[in-house]
């Protein structure tokens, strides 16, 4: 048994056959396992994928020359889940031999959840469809794992793929391909073109060898209970903080409980100062050398590979409120959490005090003594919170 293998025995999905490292990232090697099927469904042109608004995936498909059909979550409370229903009715539309998989997620962005595995992959089961996972970084999340194990129990997954640097802290550039079929995996690896290089492999053996199995349990105990705030779990206090944070700016934290690595707080007010407003804050957060947290504004369109999401990075066409993002990932810090938290109070509180972003961005000039008085204040305490940032 190579040592991936043992370290995704002992993440939790226990029935994995086997998995290979990829020398590409998440999206190339989920194009990879799609040419793969290509060779066993010739007549298949459809991938059926719950919605999650992130462009690689979607990428990865288009690549492979394949027609995603994009379904629609579903608004349960605050929580965006997998419409089963709409999975089947579309199999039964297309007819289950033009389509080549199920592609779904497990990590994602609150308030989005992971999808339904255990669901869909009854549904793939039933029709003989292939099923594959996009578990970019859910390795670091035993919720994640038990959802893949439980799907395999239960119905069909044919393979699932996570990153390397994600989830063993390794420069980016590796994923690892992983499932529950020997001769499958074989396939994938023998479809890969070429050579490449071979950091990839040596960076996670490097951290397999150096972590050791007991190492990197350690890891994952310490991001659920870290002894840095009486043994209570990383996440929760994260979520604690992030709370108390929201209802001080009348603000709530979205209550996500699917969501085993990913928070959302509402932005309800800024939203009523325009879209460049919440822009802004992000914008700040950056600045301030907040990479993880993102900013989603309500309304937005993107076009990727010509097709056209409305409400793009919010998973849904229109979601009730603009939010912001804050995520719990494996190697984070009590430390880590408390300076988020006091950049995210400075840049909401500079941003309360600010006019909307539109007024000052319309190029007009104060012209009243007030108004002269109200910039320079605006001016200095902007100057101020630079200022605390870089002490």
């Amino acid at each position: 048994m190579s040592p991936c293998t043992r370290w995704l025995l002992v993440t939790g999905v226990r029935t994995a056959t086997g998995c290979f490292v990829v020398p590409m990232a998440t999206g190339m090697s989920l194009t990879l396992c799609f040419l793969t099927l290509r060779h066993k469904r010739p007549k298949a042109k459809y991938i059926l994928w719950p919605r999650i608004d992130q462009k690689s995936c979607f990428k990865s498909m288009i690549t492979a020359g394949f027609e995603p059909v994009v379904i629609e979550n579903v608004l349960e409370g605050d929580e965006l889940r997998t419409d089963l229903n709409a999975v089947k009715s579309r199999i039964l539309e297309l007819g289950a031999e033009n389509i080549l998989c199920v592609h779904s997620t497990t990590s994602c962005f609150a308030p989005r959840v992971p999808d339904r595995l255990e669901g869909l992959a009854e549904i793939c089961a039933k029709y003989d469809i292939p099923h594959i996972v996009n578990n970019a970084y859910g390795v670091q999340s035993s919720k994640c794992m038990h959802l893949i194990q439980q799907g395999a129990r239960r119905g069909r997954i044919d393979a699932f793929v996570q990153s390397l640097d994600k989830n063993f802290m390794v420069p980016v550039g590796g994923a690892v391909v992983a499932g529950f079929d020997d001769s499958f995996l074989e396939e994938i690896s023998k479809m890969y073109p070429g050579r490449a290089s071979a950091s990839p492999s040596l960076d996670v053996l490097i951290t397999l060898l150096s972590l050791g199995a007991s190492g990197y349990k350690n890891l994952l105990t310490e991001r659920k209970a870290s002894i840095y705030h009486a043994c209570k779990e990383l996440f929760a206090y994260l979520a604690n903080e992030l709370k108390t944070l929201a209802a001080k700016h009348n603000e709530r934290l979205l209550d996500t409980p699917q969501n085993p690595i990913s928070l959302a707080m509402s932005l309800k007010n800024m939203n009523d100062k325009g879209t460049s407003a919440i822009t802004q804050l992000g914008s700040m957060l950056f600045t301030r050398q907040v990479s993880g947290a993102r900013v989603v504004p309500l309304g937005t369109s993107q076009t990727v590979s010509g097709h056209v999401f409305k409400g793009f990075m919010s998973h849904s066409n229109d979601y009730p409120c603009a939010y912001l993002n804050a995520a719990s990932a494996i190697g984070i810090k009590k430390q880590d959490i408390d300076l988020f938290i006091k950049r995210l109070d400075k840049c909401l509180r500079q941003c309360r005090k600010e006019k909307p972003v539109e007024v000052v961005a319309s190029g007009a000039p104060p012209t009243t003594d007030e108004e002269i008085t109200e910039l320079t204040k605006d001016l200095t305490a902007s100057l101020h919170v630079e200022a605390e940032d870089l002490d």
